[in-house]
């Protein structure tokens, strides 16, 4: 088949009766037979749910769909999709709070050949959908279920279980997600039952609860992204996850607060595999266990460990070694001293974004160093940073947002491209004059001019 021919609003008619794809329009009548793809995620014209139905209704050869632009989309437009669609190999319903399990399960009852699904903030969804959506879509590779706020462990469960060819799992802000949700880390011969010398529960125990280890006979070879920010999950469940799918490379816990050190200590375990780790607001890690991490996976190239107070200059000086880093995010962590930045300035040569606002204790001479040394640098945040309110630093920042109150605009400092290499000559320029005053015994006086005269 020749190459498709890509339409974008207003299109150019094909000289071949290729299959098209539309983005953010619905089709017209002479290319209802020939749309494969549907991409409605910023309509240049709001769409209502009839007119989405009509199209879809008339769309037999479509292969992905993207409704995320369409959030009135009902469980009606859903099972007309799932009527004709017999290819639909992807489908992204994001925001549409509308849709219903009815939509679904109607979905899944078609045995379409779905690679790809996306069901972000779809509020209304309950276990029964999802667990149908694992037991059915055997090609499943792709699956977002982020902002679910009904989600419990025992469909995730049934995912893990059956969506064996999974490569993203998405499960952020899903609040009822606890460990009995992940696979367990005991051995699948479990110890004989000692219930008899258990003493009796002082609270009567909830469904959740009596729910046993998940045992797992198969490892998920195939998983390499998994988002689970902000579940109330424990160590424990980080250690089955890693000891069942041990070639993770995108790893995102941002908000598990309830993990230690122990957490990391089986992260170690992916080693080399292992390239996104985000860790903020982590709070109870310690530097022990970012070592740890820094020695055993040795190819991590993105690291955010904001808000993770314990931590120190020691952990600077292991992560500043790893010759693959390129983003590194330390906000907050406000025990950093210049000495934390001088260890970056000399090892961490590849790095290209570095996020360190509110971090009170670094000097604009080391921050200067940073510029200096770091030649592929492209982003800087130091917002916050009291030595960044130095006269002349703010004219290169980016312009904070306009929400934002007065005092916070005063501290904003967010460097960017150019920006950054601007910064970096007008410092060179400030330290010049410094010399030069300190030779003639003149005292210097900070300005915010590019000049290299002292008065």
């Amino acid at each position: 088949m020749a190459a498709a021919v890509f339409l974008d609003g207003d299109s150019e008619s094909s000289f071949h009766e290729d299959m098209i794809r539309i983005l953010d329009r619905l089709p017209t009548e002479e290319e209802f037979r020939r749309i494969r793809h549907l991409v409605l995620q910023q309509p240049v014209h709001p769409i209502t749910d009839d007119q989405l139905a009509h199209v879809l209704a008339a769309s037999p050869h479509l292969e992905s769909v993207v409704l995320s632009g369409v959030p009135v989309t009902t469980d009606r437009t859903v099972v007309l999709l799932a009527e004709n669609a017999i290819n639909l190999q992807g489908l992204n319903l994001s925001g549409c709070k509308e849709v219903t399990d009815i939509g679904i399960l109607d979905i899944t009852n078609k045995s379409l050949p779905l690679q790809w699904i996306l069901l972000n903030g779809v509020v209304g969804l309950t276990d029964p959908s999802i667990s149908a959506i694992a037991k059915s879509c055997s090609r499943l590779v792709e699956l977002e279920l982020c902002d679910l706020p009904l989600l419990t462990p025992l469909a995730v469960r049934d995912i893990w279980s059956f969506s064996r060819k999974l490569r993203t799992l998405r499960l952020a802000h899903c609040s009822l997600l606890t460990d009995k949700a992940f696979p367990s880390p005991l051995a699948y011969d479990l110890p004989p039952d000692s219930a008899d010398e258990k003493p009796l529960p002082h609270r009567p125990i909830t469904w959740l609860e009596e729910l046993p280890p998940l045992i797992l006979r198969y490892s998920a070879e195939n998983l390499r992204v998994l988002d689970l920010t902000s579940c109330k999950i424990t160590d424990e469940a980080i250690a089955g996850i890693v000891a069942h799918a041990p070639r993770i490379h995108t790893l995102i816990l941002s908000g598990c607060t309830l993990l230690t050190d122990r957490a990391l200590e089986s992260i170690s375990n992916l080693r080399e595999h292992l390239d996104v780790l985000m860790l903020a607001h982590v709070a109870n890690i310690t530097d022990r266990a970012v070592v740890k991490l820094a020695r055993s996976c040795t190819n991590l190239r993105c690291l955010d460990v904001a808000f993770c107070r314990n931590l120190t200059d020691m952990s600077i000086f292991e992560l500043a070694g790893l010759n693959s880093l390129r983003r590194l995010s330390l906000v907050r962590v406000q025990k950093l001293t210049d000495i934390a930045i001088f260890a970056l300035a000399e090892h961490a040569t590849n790095l290209e974004r570095l996020h360190i606002s509110y971090c009170d204790h670094l000097s604009l001479d080391a921050l200067h160093l940073l510029l200096r040394k770091l030649e592929h640098l492209e982003h800087l945040t130091v917002t916050g940073v009291p030595s960044c309110r130095r006269k002349g630093v703010q004219r290169f920042s980016e312009p904070p947002p306009p929400n934002y109150d007065p005092d916070q605009q005063a501290a904003f400092r967010v460097f960017s491209g150019e920006n950054v290499a601007r910064l970096r000559r007008f410092l060179d320029k400030e330290e010049k004059r410094r010399r030069e005053a300190e030779a003639k015994n003149i005292p210097f006086v900070p300005r915010s001019d590019d000049k290299l005269d002292l008065y």
